[in-house]
């Protein structure tokens, strides 16, 4: 899955690599070659301390963190993931952004456009704030968090940029770098995360550094057989300035 030939030593025994992607008008992701990629969605889950609380007005709002930053995620089917601080910057100022239980659109319980979703990063990750609407299903969702019934979150988006670390064991570390944030979940069950979105991001990134890992091994291949000749030119020069000496 991760080609040993891509494998250098460089910076301490690993190299880093990237890859970076852009979203057209219509959502579609394109490389920095503009080549369109189909649209993919992932999703992530983390327990949190998340809760109810109520304003100075006594309104009730669900509260916690959707995401948290630099750490790092349990074995993800052969590599594992971090988020970077900044990662949702970009996205929470222009996008319209959702928050649902389950993933579920059919049950909205809050949005950005409509204020009635806050979102913002500090130094700890991803803070959520949500106004959920007067509805039973609302309700009920608040009585389950006060409980303690459900205590995880999760958020669904594209992955914008995103920065490879390949490790001299064979591993690979991910970061995301800039995402496209679609919406944030309180969830009851955290659904596995599926990770064949990432795997064919490592997968094309692979692909499109073969050849340069290539060319750098065949570089340095280079380099070292003229090493090897003008050590063995001064070694016969020396020997001939022996030769007339005598």
């Amino acid at each position: 899955m991760y080609p040993n030939g891509l494998l250098t030593e460089k910076k301490g025994g690993f190299v880093m690599l990237s890859t970076n992607f852009i979203l057209d008008k219509i959502g579609n992701r394109r490389n920095k070659k503009g080549d369109s990629e189909i649209e993919h969605i992932e999703k992530r889950n983390i327990t949190t301390e998340l809760r109810v609380a109520a304003d100075e007005n006594g309104v009730k709002k669900i509260v916690g963190y959707a995401a948290v930053f630099d750490k790092w995620s349990s074995d993800l089917m052969g590599f594992r993931e971090k988020i970077n601080p900044g990662a949702f910057e970009k996205t929470i100022k222009k996008s319209d952004i959702r928050a649902l239980f389950n993933h579920d659109p059919n049950i909205v319980l809050g949005r950005t456009k409509a204020k009635t979703l806050k979102l913002k990063e500090d130094d700890t990750g991803l803070f959520m704030e949500v106004i959920p609407p007067d509805t039973q299903n609302a309700r009920d969702i608040m009585v389950s968090i006060e409980r303690g019934d459900i205590t995880q979150q999760s958020f669904a988006f594209r992955t914008i940029e995103d920065d490879w670390v390949y490790k001299k064991d064979g591993s690979a570390e991910r970061t995301l770098v800039e995402v496209d944030l679609l919406d944030v979940s309180p969830v009851t069950y955290p659904a596995y995360p599926d990770t064949s979105v990432a795997l064919r991001s490592l997968e094309n990134f692979n692909k499109e550094k073969e050849v340069p890992a290539q060319q750098m091994l065949a570089e340095e291949e280079e380099i070292a057989k003229q090493k090897l000749a003008n050590d063995n030119l001064n070694l016969r020069i020396k020997e001939t300035q022996l030769k007339i000496k005598k």
